[in-house]
């Protein structure tokens, strides 16, 4: 567990035990959104208060009645404005989609988090249309990372409102995307728990695509628990108890082609660290390269999947309302302009070799220990002119994108570095090896926790 707290076990066994109450919960999660001093008013797009009202105080009648769905109903979680949620208009973080038709029903993923007794507090802000690793909106505000908040450092991207919902406690848990880090980014910089899962593990229907190749739907939390939970129940089974793989003779690859560069001297620091103290838990940890890591910023190089296929999704729209877009997203989005059907090809083709060598070179392993981001959150004054902004959404992306590249599933776990400043540790495995990531990251959290520099 992290050092914010509660968690949603704990949060369960309040409710259960009548030491709180869902429109407890809620009212406290309110309050800290409507706080002139927080960051509410940058963190969510949409809170309707008449409706999480209405259901908090419907699920503490069905648990006074004994009738509730599940031990996590009545607690608030905040979704990201890319999914549909019956009766509101999915903007995605934009403009754009402003005066579209409100959702006719829930996304999966929503519908099936309701099911489980959640309430929905409110749509958090994102980068417009998820095209980003930084977390900046120029619509909406640049939600702040916790560190050195009144400095003013990005929150990370995608999912940025939703991580700093749950590392302000204005929602206990946050429903998120990930394309090329938009869960473990933001979840590193706030210095929270993010996961993404093998990407067909959760439908992806009713929310807003980037990259249909490429996008997974994660949860951030306070602990590997909690993503747990709510991985289980995005995938559409019960939560079952996590139970922590021991340390003790793990094999884990430390690859250092590409995941070491140009790190931050307060990561690096970091990350070499809470290596050792694995190591000295009994893990069995390698150095070695992973030379398909290599060839991954070549494949992308004409702006890879993500600018093909949002291009297919946003050209219409660019061609009637390209204004109103934030033209760091916009110039990224029309890169996929310059891709030909054969360059597209070439990429399906690329990548189905990439994943099938890199599954050969890392089967030996029981996962892939890295930074989730090679640098700091970056100060938002510092990334006003786009050469800085591109650095750095490079670079926050890097690490988590060779995931997503070779099919696989990651957490990021928080690490405190020097000075407290946010460090996230990716665990990573291939795909199909969640219950496994999970598992062995419930142990890893517990031998890095007070973990600090």
């Amino acid at each position: 567990m992290t050092s914010q707290t509660p968690t949603l076990a704990s949060l369960a066994k309040d409710l259960a035990s009548g030491r709180t109450s869902a429109v407890a919960l809620l009212e406290d999660c309110l309050a800290r959104i409507d706080d002139a001093a927080g960051e509410g008013a940058r963190a969510f797009t949409r809170v309707d208060r008449i409706a999480a009202r209405a259901a908090a105080e419907a699920q503490d009648r069905l648990r006074a009645a004994g009738a509730q769905g599940s031990p996590f109903a009545g607690i608030p979680l905040a979704i990201k404005d890319l999914f549909d949620v019956a009766g509101e208009v999915t903007t995605a973080g934009s403009r754009v989609l402003a005066d579209d038709e409100p959702a006719k029903a829930d996304a999966p993923a929503v519908a099936r988090l309701r099911r489980a007794g959640f309430v929905h507090v409110g749509r958090t802000n994102m980068t417009e249309f998820a095209y980003s690793g930084l977390g900046m909106n120029p619509h909406y505000g640049d939600p702040r990372a916790p560190f050195e908040r009144a400095v003013g450092r990005v929150s990370g991207g995608s999912t940025s409102g939703g991580a700093v919902a749950v590392a302000d406690a204005m929602a206990h848990a946050a429903l998120g995307t990930d394309t090329g880090g938009s869960c473990r980014i933001p979840a590193a910089f706030c210095g929270i728990v993010g996961f993404k899962p093998t990407a067909r593990r959760v439908p992806l229907e009713g929310a807003f695509p980037l990259s249909g190749s490429l996008d997974s739907i994660g949860p951030l939390a306070r602990s590997v628990a909690c993503c747990a939970a709510l991985d289980a129940l995005l995938a559409g089974s019960v939560p079952a108890p996590l139970e922590p793989r021991p340390l003790q003779g793990l094999r884990l690859l430390v690859p250092t082609t590409v995941a070491l560069d140009e790190l931050d001297p307060e990561v690096a620091e970091a990350f070499e660290a809470a290596v050792d103290r694995l190591s000295q838990a009994g893990a069995h940890i390698t150095s070695a390269p992973v030379p398909e890591f290599a060839e991954v910023a070549g494949i992308n190089a004409k702006g890879g999947f993500t600018a093909a296929e949002s291009y297919a999704v946003h050209r219409a729209l660019l061609e009637t309302h390209e204004a109103a877009y934030d033209p760091r997203v916009s110039v990224r989005i029309k890169r996929g302009a310059g891709q030909s059907a054969a360059d597209y090809l070439d990429l399906i083709a690329a990548r189905r070799s990439l994943i099938a060598r890199a599954q050969t070179r890392l089967s030996p392993y029981d996962a892939l220990l890295m930074p989730t981001v090679a640098i700091l959150p970056p100060r938002i004054a510092d990334l006003a002119d786009e050469a800085a902004y591109g650095r750095a959404n490079l670079l926050a992306l890097r690490n988590p994108t060779l995931i997503n590249m070779i099919d696989g599933c990651a957490l990021s776990l928080p690490l405190s570095g020097p000075g407290g400043a946010p460090v996230g540790l990716m665990l990573a495995g291939l795909a199909g090896s969640d219950a496994d990531i999970l598992a062995i990251g419930a142990a890893m959290e517990a031998a890095l926790a007070r973990f600090s520099m």
